[in-house]
């Protein structure tokens, strides 16, 4: 109904934004992730989404600070079991990247991790959405071991062919690789990637 608000915005709140426009006060309920975004007295715009309770039909107004994070909340909502608040909750826990890398990886721990996210409600969540996000990723047919690697293939490269230059067979060190980047993720650097890929390696 509604897709987006601009104005300014008049107050904020960890879990709450208000936004002036025209003279009216629209409160918006929103994660951390867009709280982190905000400055209170400026200008903004918030993608939004609008909630029916099917039980009393009050209506909350949802607000996100990307399209990438309203889309994701979405998905989440999509979900069997999975409600407005606490696919909120879990946006205001992990960062939008972390929650699709988590589900695609099949993260079990990290889920659950996420207050008010239990074993059956992680385990639909990923057997819901993770193709879903695997294929919005490229990566729909890869290796759950391999995901983190795919997700920076120049970061892949780079120490493929430096661990070859140092004397890796190219099996040994794409294994190492890809057991490397599926502990520590990849934000890890080039330098410490090769340096715990000759660790795992050896």
């Amino acid at each position: 109904m509604y897709a987006y608000i601009t104005g300014k915005l008049a107050h904020r709140a960890p879990a709450v934004a208000v936004i002036e426009n025209n003279g009216i006060g629209y409160e918006l309920r929103i994660s951390l992730q867009t709280y982190s975004q905000l400055q209170e007295g400026a200008a903004c715009k918030l993608y939004t989404y609008l909630h029916i309770n099917s039980n009393d039909f009050s209506q909350t107004l949802f607000g996100f600070f990307s399209e990438d994070e309203k889309s994701l909340f979405l998905m989440l909502i999509s979900v069997s079991g999975v409600g407005a608040g606490t696919a909120l909750n879990i946006l205001s826990s992990l960062s939008a990247q972390e929650i699709r890398e988590a589900i695609a990886r099949e993260d079990l721990r990290t889920l659950q991790n996420i207050k008010g996210i239990g074993s059956k409600t992680a385990q639909r969540l990923i057997l819901e959405l993770k193709d879903k996000i695997r294929k919005e990723e490229g990566v729909a047919a890869v290796e759950k071991a391999s995901f983190a690697a795919i997700i920076n293939p120049q970061l892949q490269s780079e120490a493929l062919a430096a661990l070859m230059i140092m004397g890796v067979a190219k099996p040994a060190a794409e294994k190492s690789i890809a057991a490397v980047l599926k502990k520590f993720g990849s934000d890890i650097s080039l330098e410490e990637l090769i340096r715990q890929a000759l660790k795992t390696g050896g």
